[in-house]
């Protein structure tokens, strides 16, 4: 699946082929691999629905004039030419904006990848105007997306640290508790945030030209009206307080373009065209999210996943921290297939916790080992919402390459020194 998707295979065409690898060469027969692959599309069907509607709100909201005064705001504040001291404040400002937002999502206002769309394609005629590397904006998206449910135990993080992390170490016997789990993932975080780092003032920190008719095409500016900035403002309080409410981004997102659609705030677009628009745009990561769904399915049926841990314990032998070391390298492998760090850990945390215990890991060692393998390639899988909720609001004018342009630089700042931070944490704690 990486290597079709590496040599541009479309992301969908590599999944369901590799889909098919993986159940033939794990024991399955045809019909088997694609009842199982059938089977699993249905849980990427409810995701894929939610990003066709997020997609449609998202259009409606950049007709109705709030996104093109948010960014006259930005660009007026510049000036006519500004100066590089002002540009870079806003510079600063907008990524710093982007971090805290991308952070919130995950404990404050657990909306997830959903601001993505509605908030980042306005903002591209912005980062257009200061020259901002996407790459940079992808990894600052997918830094706060993930790190903050590593270590904070709130929101998305609540459930992935202690619904999940916790409940499967404890089942599969470990004598952890709820307090031990945060401290245990700091360093392993410490390894996000020198991606993180090296991302903002070293790969990225250089001008990137874009081509800013695109982005006219894309997210053209609307005429400003007060009645209609009104009536975006209330969609978008409507939207966020009925998702949580409901827990659904799908209802959350038809009520913002309900009311959109009843208050007349788009009469002079037709709102089926609007809806159009928002699928088409959504529409590819939606594929990919249903197929990846599929695809898990298939690896999860040939139960190849527990003989390819448990396989580790002979290759090992007593060594310690090569066991830390491949521990992780097979967490980072069976994430970026299946895409998701939450789906991962009761995969992999029943045959680790007694392989790490065999080894003489500690509690806290064990915890971060188990937590880094399933954090490890959710930053850098063609399949995750980490990568694909960036690029859905990049690539909105069609200047962003998910493979390339999300995949690569989150995989390279991101899983590399979680390795080596998660390798350091098991052997420190």
């Amino acid at each position: 699946m990486l290597a079709l998707s590496l040599a541009r295979v479309n992301v969908v065409i590599a999944l369901t082929i590799s889909s098919l690898v993986a159940g033939l060469v794990g024991g399955m027969d045809l019909h088997q691999t694609i009842d199982a692959f059938n089977t699993g599309l249905g849980g990427g069907a409810q995701i894929a629905l939610s990003y066709a509607l997020l997609g449609a709100f998202a259009v409606a909201l950049s007709h109705s004039g709030l996104t093109t005064l948010i960014s006259r705001s930005i660009i007026s504040s510049l000036g006519q030419d500004p100066n590089p001291t002002n540009t870079n404040w806003v510079r600063w400002l907008l990524l710093l904006s982007l971090l805290v937002m991308s952070m919130a999502s995950q404990n404050i206002l657990p909306i997830h990848i959903a601001f993505i769309p509605i908030l980042v394609p306005p903002l591209l005629h912005v980062m257009t105007k200061l020259k901002i590397d996407r790459r940079l904006v992808a990894c600052v998206l997918t830094f706060g997306l993930v790190t903050t449910y590593m270590i904070l135990p709130i929101g998305f993080g609540g459930i992935f640290l202690n619904d999940i992390l916790l409940s499967n170490l404890t089942s599969n016997g470990l004598a952890a508790v709820r307090e031990q789990i945060p401290p245990a993932m700091l360093i392993p975080a410490a390894g996000m945030i020198v991606g993180l780092l090296t991302a903002v003032f070293i790969s990225y920190r250089k001008p990137r030209i874009y081509d800013e008719a695109k982005v006219l095409v894309a997210e053209p500016e609307e005429t400003l009206n007060k009645r209609n900035i009104i009536i975006a403002a209330v969609a978008i309080l409507a939207t966020l307080m009925v998702q949580l409410e409901t827990d659904s981004m799908i209802f959350g997102a038809l009520v913002g373009f309900m009311i959109f659609s009843f208050s007349g705030a788009l009469k002079h677009v037709a709102d089926q065209d609007i809806f159009n628009q928002g699928v088409r745009m959504m529409a590819n990561i939606g594929f990919i999210m249903i197929s990846a769904a599929g695809f898990a399915a298939v690896v999860k049926e040939t139960g190849e996943v527990g003989t390819l841990v448990a396989s580790l314990s002979d290759i090992i032998g007593d060594n310690k921290a090569l066991a830390a070391f491949l521990m992780l390298l097979v967490g980072l492998l069976i994430t970026m297939g299946i895409g998701s760090s939450f789906s991962t850990i009761p995969i992999i945390a029943t045959i680790y916790v007694p392989l790490a215990l065999s080894f003489g890991f500690s509690v806290a060692a064990t915890i971060a080992l188990v937590g880094t393998a399933a954090a490890l390639g959710d930053a850098g899988s063609p399949a995750s919402d980490s990568t694909l909720g960036p690029t859905a609001g990049l690539n909105a004018d069609g200047q962003h390459d998910h493979i390339r342009d999300s995949v690569i630089p989150t995989f390279i700042h991101y899983n590399i020194p979680l390795l080596v931070f998660g390798w350091i944490a098991a052997m420190v704690l």
